[in-house]
């Protein structure tokens, strides 16, 4: 039976893992920031039990009282079906209200209620707060500013 020398019971040399071939990809590194950002607000939002889709719903809702849903699920790019859901658990949450238009049959208004009110007002602490927090991180405002400008040349939302 033959013995192993020295050099081939030595640990082989670990290799730095190369990212290279997605980590300049301009999707992969927004896809990675809006996983940590989501993230990050799931946390920070966990006690009051809301999702980013349900926050920007509400926050709508709150500066557009009133307004149809379809606007609503338009605004955010949310399909019919799945705007119709989360409407249904922001409503049995006692947090937003459909009411018919007289004008309208056909389609609902999207009002907050006053628990969703109060909810909102703390809701939007949070959110400052968080909002500092990104800019701080960013660099300041300036920053902030530009990354916002680049961001809606890739959405087209000039």
């Amino acid at each position: 039976m033959e013995q192993a020398s020295p050099a081939q019971r030595t640990k082989p040399t670990r290799q730095r893992f190369d990212d290279g071939a997605v980590s300049e990809i301009i999707g992969y590194q927004l896809r990675r920031a809006q996983i940590q950002i989501f993230q990050e607000f799931m946390a920070r939002f966990a006690s009051f039990d809301m999702r980013p889709s349900e926050y920007s719903v509400m926050a709508l809702i709150a500066s557009n009282p009133g307004s149809k849903q379809i606007a609503i699920a338009e605004a955010l790019g949310i399909k019919r079906a799945n705007f119709v859901a989360l409407i249904n658990t922001l409503e049995a949450r006692g947090l937003v209200e459909r009411r018919q238009p007289a004008n309208d049959r056909r389609s609902h208004a999207l009002f907050l209620t006053s628990i969703g009110i109060s909810l909102m007002e703390k809701l939007d602490a949070a959110q400052a707060e968080f909002e500092a927090d990104c800019i701080a991180r960013l660099g300041g405002t300036a920053e902030r500013d530009q990354l916002m400008e680049l961001l809606s040349r890739l959405t087209d939302q000039r």
